[in-house]
């Protein structure tokens, strides 16, 4: 014999005081949801004014000393206040309060430019949990997306070097976003290098020509490309190999290293000419490695 919990309508005043408590629930939780949105507009433009730098690691340390979060919800602050810069119609409908933060926090990790009207729309019509679950299934298919973007990258990287008519070495390529980012920032190294050193030299030995041009960017990336294959080959990238197989040799006639006005050549392995002040300059260390020059 089943015995079930008797059942108690509400009085009819009840209903209507539990409908009252229920919108002035509803109420309250949309004000907390502008109040928020607000919120995170302030710590977007603290974060971008790097107003945390001041003892702090990041604008999530500064939160959780400042404020009491938590490290995990203090990130997700700063992460959800920086993606919402890109998505103002879901930083609109948090402001008014037509959706809750706990869903545009889940759409936030997945929703681009594109694709925010439509995610906007999953968020008004369904509950919290319904949008975490499409969000899940939406990050399965980008991750599906990016392994095969990021196989495409892969397949496509290529770098062809070849000589332009004069002699000089033309170089056309394609990197993966992650190696590219490494030549970048190698490069920045090069650069800031080869700097120090041209600052130094300029303190010790005035210009001769003070109406001489500073390199052009691209001028600079070519030296600071340079000191890289210079220092790389400096390195040993091949410590088994023997200490000659990656110099670059270049032949001289003894009377042009001798006076360059003697008649003479000065050419590469592949009969690539280079001038003589290629040859008489000095070379630096990680350079002397490869580069020689021999008489004949």
């Amino acid at each position: 014999m089943e015995i079930h919990a008797p059942v108690i309508a509400a009085a009819p005043e009840s209903v209507t005081e539990l409908d009252r408590l229920g919108d002035e629930i509803a109420e309250l939780s949309a004000h907390l949801d502008a109040a928020t949105a607000r919120l995170l507009e302030l710590i977007r433009e603290f974060d971008a004014r790097k107003g945390w730098s001041g003892g702090f690691r990041s604008c999530a340390h500064w939160l959780s000393w400042r404020v009491g979060l938590d490290m995990g919800a203090a990130r997700e602050r700063v992460r959800v206040a920086r993606a919402l810069e890109t998505l103002p119609r879901l930083a609109e409908a948090l402001a008014r309060g037509e959706v809750s933060y706990a869903k545009v926090r889940a759409i936030t990790r997945v929703a681009t430019a594109d694709t925010e009207e439509r995610l906007l729309a999953v968020a008004r019509a369904g509950t919290a949990a319904h949008v975490e679950r499409i969000v899940r299934g939406w990050r399965r298919v980008d991750r599906q997306a990016e392994a095969e973007e990021s196989a495409r990258q892969h397949a496509s990287r290529a770098l062809h070097v070849f000589h332009d008519d004069d002699g000089t070495v033309v170089l056309r390529g394609r990197l993966a976003p992650e190696v590219g980012a490494l030549l970048l920032r190698a490069l920045d190294a090069a650069r800031e290098t080869l700097y120090r050193q041209g600052r130094a030299a300029s303190l010790d030995t005035p210009p001769t020509d003070p109406a001489q041009e500073a390199p052009t960017m691209a001028q600079q990336q070519a030296d600071a490309l340079a000191l890289l294959v210079e220092t790389a080959l400096h390195h040993e990238l091949d410590p088994g190999a023997p200490g000659e197989r990656y110099q670059v040799v270049v032949h001289v006639d003894a009377p042009v290293l001798a006076d360059p006005e003697q008649p003479g050549q000065s050419v590469l392995e592949d009969g690539v000419h280079v001038s003589y002040e290629t040859c008489a300059r000095p070379a630096p260390p990680p350079q002397a490695a490869f580069f020689s020059s021999t008489t004949e």
